[in-house]
């Protein structure tokens, strides 16, 4: 017998306006259910706050959940307009494994051909990670950090059994901070690549809606 199965809604989480008006640019078609984005507000606070209110709507019941948005790259030769998927987010309360993670490095390599995807745990910050803090958080095991999106995962999965996923582009990096002279150039890259990954994160959306046997 073939039933369906999986989330029918999906809701994207970011946190910057920037980052909502590339995701809102972005090629909406080929969505496999209704699609919100969903602006957070910056930090983990106000992550926490936004989705756990977002998804007491019963019509988000069982919505997957994809945290996206600009993050800092901590592993050296990372540049921007690299992308990173999180195979978990991990903050000091809990860690919280992602879903499907090989079918968004396969789409995202599709969607952005020639873009770097690096895969590996994805680490939250209450602040702006700067200098020696980086290897501190490499040590970890680490590759990248941003401060929502381990936030937003834990907050979705409290909510209910769901599917979550984080993919974050690379706007900071050890050899390209944002303080050095010409990384506006790196931050336009990295613009480009959030408005082109939407394709991506339907087509990971819509494998989740895959009958099952």
């Amino acid at each position: 017998m073939t039933r369906q199965t999986g989330p029918s809604s999906l809701l994207i989480a970011c946190a910057l306006g920037i980052e909502h008006l590339a995701l809102r640019t972005g090629d909406r078609a080929g969505a496999g259910g209704p699609v919100t984005v969903l602006r957070t507000g910056m930090g983990p606070k106000a992550a926490e706050r936004s989705v756990t209110r977002v998804l007491a709507d019963p019509a988000l019941e069982g919505a997957a959940v994809l945290a996206t948005g600009f993050c800092a790259g901590l592993s050296p030769g990372m540049h921007p307009g690299d992308l990173v998927v999180a195979e978990e987010t991990r903050d000091p309360r809990s860690t919280v494994p992602c879903v499907s993670t090989d079918r968004l490095v396969k789409e995202l390599a599709r969607a952005v051909p020639g873009r770097t995807v690096h895969t590996g745990p994805l680490t939250g910050s209450d602040h702006v990670v700067r200098g020696p803090e980086r290897a501190d958080l490499l040590a970890t095991g680490a590759i990248a950090v941003d401060m929502e999106s381990a936030a937003t995962l834990l907050s979705a999965v409290r909510t209910g059994p769901r599917p979550v996923a984080a993919v974050r582009v690379v706007v900071d990096a050890p050899e390209h901070e944002l303080v050095r002279i010409g990384t506006v150039r790196g931050g336009i890259s990295a613009f480009r690549v959030l408005r082109s990954v939407l394709p991506a994160f339907f087509e990971w959306h819509r494998s989740l809606l895959l009958p099952r046997r």
